[in-house]
């Protein structure tokens, strides 16, 4: 199975999105994109982190897979726009090295149900969880 940021990464490279026209923060739980086709994509907090096209810290490497998990209730506490092409997420788990660009929020958001049940799959394989580890 190809790694979600991989699979991520080489497809939506390949696909032309429309230009976005309207970008919205509706913190902490999702951003709104709009495009000029028309398309329009909510994002919770939680696939944006999952889908972040940055490396992490807080990544597990199991098998080959690169496995973020333990961000169900991860929020978004600011973005910074980025040029005219993308905007940088910093979220309250202080992930914030991923920029995120037009294309990239279209791709995620064309594929979201797919991406999501591809993750919660490979969560289920490797038994990870959404949820965050509790403290002890």
């Amino acid at each position: 199975m190809i790694s979600l940021q991989r699979a991520a990464k080489s497809i939506h490279t390949a696909v032309a999105a429309p230009r976005l026209s309207k970008f919205s923060l509706h913190a902490p739980k999702c951003v709104e994109v709009e495009f000029t086709n028309g398309s329009t994509f909510r994002l919770s907090a939680e696939f944006l982190r999952i889908c972040s096209p940055a490396a992490d810290g807080k990544m597990r490497s199991i098998g080959g897979e690169k496995v973020i998990f333990g961000r169900r209730h991860v929020g978004i506490m600011k973005v910074e726009p980025i040029g005219n092409y993308g905007a940088r997420i910093i979220f309250d788990d202080l992930h914030k090295t991923g920029i995120y660009t037009w294309d990239y929020f279209y791709h995620l958001g064309s594929n979201k149900f797919t991406l999501m049940r591809d993750y919660i799959n490979t969560l289920k394989k490797h038994g990870l969880s959404r949820d965050p580890s509790r403290r002890k």
